[in-house]
């Protein structure tokens, strides 16, 4: 028989939510749900119906995980809350787990939903347990036998020698020990080896220690199985009264798995530093120097490392390369895959006028390396200095801008055809030779400026860019630049920066 589980979404994409319950069904649940999409669709949600559990996406259109958590702590009703998001940063990841989130899981490798619902799902029935257990724990000793028995956190009743009087089924799972082997041995016996060797008024001193501090609020520290093997445990104690006598009851867990979950996400974010190091080291040291023109590019990271590359390459027959491009995904992997990209775009280049032929090399190169979930989207640009001409190619990318100089928009440089990577067999051709006139702006971009969100969640936008590219376009390149920057942070308003903001400015002088 399935479990069943009802499950609350946050999610604008009615796709992603059914993937998500899917994958719960496979995982041996028989789901009922509700999607909803906005803060008040998700108040009725929580006032009118009963769930076991919320998985939110991190950015809804007018809404997103941070407001939908503070909602649900609002209520007061303890769900585990597990954000399945399609790439925030670590440190997003890691504040949003600190406001109460329950775990952070990515679209892309849903691997750990399953095991992280059956998780959070033991965890708040333990919470449920003590909760339970310390609103009842005066009734009678018979009652709390009672829910301690089914509680899935170890439980230990003891004297003020710190003798273990009572434990619970659960204390096996955790120590490796029957319940029956425990009653009548001292606390001592389950914690570490550097207690086992104290005197007898020492040792009950250090126990007292931790229990005392552990009466204040929970207490980390380390146990000992029976097999000798150490365990991470997390220790809370209430003291109670019992036939005149005064006892203390230890609730403990193992956080053996949580700790080893947050050493990965110190991992990751140290694969992210790296992964910023190589992106970093790969950026054109200095614009080029044309007569007649005036190019600069830079790229601002985001917190974590993305896959947004901007290049100025030679190519044949005197031409200058100017190339923007994008790699799914963030950390290491498509840092390295940004590594490849420029290597394979830079030695098809040297010997081709063509950037059409450049990237159909480039594309059958990176075929073979590419998996399914990630591609790589790229403009490439050739600039005949001499003539003034621009030939260009795009695959996949978002639209370039060329403005003329009363700061209208003469063209949109527009993608013509798809990503890189994702059939071998693709061959690109160029949009006709573009003619440039003095006056002339050219913006090269990435999404980075255009998906900037505000904290309203409101979108930085095309017009919104374009409006700052007119109002310095008399300046020089590199201030163009810094202009774009400058306007995107004060939109953001101090909001964590999701996206890596890289672009090149071209002026015709």
């Amino acid at each position: 028989m399935k479990t069943p589980l009802r499950v609350l979404v946050v999610e604008d994409s009615e796709f992603d939510a059914k993937m998500l319950i899917r994958l719960l069904d496979r995982g041996g649940y028989a789901t009922t749900h509700e999607r909803v999409e906005t803060a008040d669709a998700m108040a009725a949600a929580l006032t009118h119906r009963q769930w076991d559990i919320v998985l939110s996406d991190y950015n809804l259109p007018g809404f997103n995980a941070t407001l939908a958590l503070q909602l649900l702590l609002a209520t007061k009703l303890d769900l585990p809350f597990i954000i399945v998001s399609g790439g925030i940063g670590e440190d997003v990841a890691v504040a949003a787990m600190k406001s109460g989130a329950s775990d952070y899981l990515m679209k892309g490798n849903l691997a750990r939903l399953v095991p992280a619902v059956e998780r959070e799902l033991r965890d708040a029935a333990g919470r449920a347990a003590r909760r339970r257990a310390e609103s009842e724990l005066r009734e009678s000793e018979q009652r709390y036998r009672l829910l301690w028995e089914t509680a899935p956190d170890a439980i230990l009743l003891l004297d003020a020698k710190s003798d273990i009087l009572f434990a619970n089924p659960a204390v096996q799972n955790v120590f490796g020990y029957a319940p029956a082997e425990l009653v009548g041995k001292n606390l001592a016996l389950l914690l570490p080896d550097k207690l086992q060797g104290t005197s007898g008024t020492a040792l009950h001193r250090k126990v007292g220690q931790i229990v005392t501090a552990a009466q204040r609020h929970s207490l980390e520290t380390a146990g000992v199985k029976r097999d000798g093997s150490e365990v991470l445990l997390e220790l809370a104690f209430n003291d109670i009264e019992l036939g005149g006598q005064r006892l203390f009851v230890a609730f403990i867990r193992d956080i053996t798995e949580r700790e080893r979950n947050r050493r990965e996400l110190l991992e990751h974010a140290e694969q992210f530093r790296v992964a910023r190091e190589i992106q970093q080291h790969l950026f054109p040291k200095a614009a080029p120097s044309l007569p007649g023109f005036d190019i600069a590019g830079a790229a601002f990271p985001a917190a974590a490392a993305g896959g947004d590359y901007f290049d100025f390459i030679p190519m044949a027959d005197n031409g200058l390369g100017l190339v923007v491009g994008d790699v799914t995904g963030h950390g290491i992997g498509p840092a390295l895959l940004m590594a490849e990209t420029r290597a394979y775009v830079r030695i098809a280049a040297l010997n081709r006028a063509d950037p059409g032929e450049v990237l159909t090399r480039t594309n059958l190169a990176l075929a073979e390396d590419i998996g399914d979930e990630r591609f790589v989207t790229l403009f490439l640009g050739r600039l005949d200095a001499a003539h003034r001409r621009l030939t260009y190619v795009s695959a996949g990318h978002p639209p370039g801008y060329l403005l003329a100089p009363d700061g209208s928009v003469r063209m949109e440089l527009r993608r013509t055809g798809v990503p890189l990577g994702m059939r071998p067999t693709t061959e690109y051709r160029n949009a006709p030779v573009i003619v440039l006139e003095p006056g002339e702006v050219a913006l090269l971009l990435t999404d980075g400026i255009e998906e900037a969100m505000g904290p309203d969640d409101e979108m930085f936008g095309t017009d919104r860019m374009l409006s700052v590219l007119r109002a310095n376009r008399d300046r020089s390149a590199a201030q163009i630049v810094d202009a774009l920057y400058l306007a995107v942070r004060d939109f953001c308003k101090g909001t964590e920066q999701q996206d890596d903001v890289t672009c090149i400015v071209m002026k015709v002088l």
